[in-house]
């Protein structure tokens, strides 16, 4: 049901990659759907967002999500909000116990960050756009101005799509070779003439590497190519499947 990554195995600190096991969800949502938006019913969303909150040992009623757009702005949160009412953001920090700042995804990366001696948290979603364009960056610096330092910030990069999954067009390798010619490293030729292979988790943890915090690791998995464990967007587009389900990706201070 949960993944762990040994980089936030710190005191007070909880946290947790869920799969798509463990739910109450069927079909295509099958079974820990976790997105109110997904076309789900709603009962079944709420009922396995709570089993993954009574997971993490936290009330069913703590769980913060923003409204993801794939950009990099941030919220610090101090209180659950109603689901209507959630910000346009791709990454949360807080300083309050007992609340989970979540990411949902279906093969963007979630990114679980932690400074257990400032008693800061985040959650950031970090899809090729909001990588690029710089989420990881602004969550660190909020997470600062929260009283996090830098140098004892750890970091985690759950599931996402794998580099043997992600065949890009063309044209997409030059938004990043124009960022920094080195990004070549996380490309590689596609079967299909002239176009690649694209490594996310990979880029996200060079990103992490090179904010210049404490530590980061990843939890391995391909969301597209393991359907037993995971959700998939791209999976769903191929088999052409309109609706698919999305995995929560959560971090807490403990009381």
């Amino acid at each position: 049901m949960m993944l762990h990554a040994a980089t936030l195995d710190l005191p007070n600190i909880r946290h947790g990659f869920f799969t798509r096991a463990g739910g109450v969800s069927e079909g295509v949502f099958a079974s820990l759907n976790c997105s109110l938006g997904s076309g789900d019913a709603r009962e079944l969303v709420v009922e396995n967002r709570g089993r993954a909150l009574e997971a993490l040992g936290l009330a069913r009623d703590r769980l913060v999500t923003g409204y993801q757009v794939h950009g990099a702005d941030v919220c610090v949160v101090e209180a659950p909000w109603q689901h209507e009412d959630r910000p346009k953001v791709d990454a949360l920090v807080t300083k309050v116990p007992g609340l989970a700042l979540g990411i949902l995804t279906a093969d963007c990366a979630p990114i679980l960050f932690a400074d257990p001696d400032a008693s800061v948290v985040a959650a950031a979603h970090a899809g090729w756009r909001g990588a690029l364009t710089g989420v990881i960056e602004a969550t660190v610096a909020a997470m600062e101005r929260q009283g996090a330092v830098r140098a004892r910030i750890h970091a985690a990069v759950g599931p996402c799509i794998g580099g043997l999954s992600y065949e890009v067009g063309p044209e997409f390798p030059g938004h990043f070779l124009a960022e920094q010619p080195d990004n070549a490293r996380f490309f590689a030729p596609a079967a299909r003439a002239g176009h690649f292979l694209f490594d996310l988790g990979a880029y996200v943890a060079a990103r992490l590497a090179r904010a210049g915090i404490a530590a980061v690791s990843a939890s391995g998995g391909d969301t597209c190519a393991e359907a037993d464990r995971f959700f998939s967007y791209r999976r769903a587009c191929l088999n052409q499947e309109t609706k698919f389900g999305h995995h929560l990706s959560a971090i807490a201070l403990a009381f």
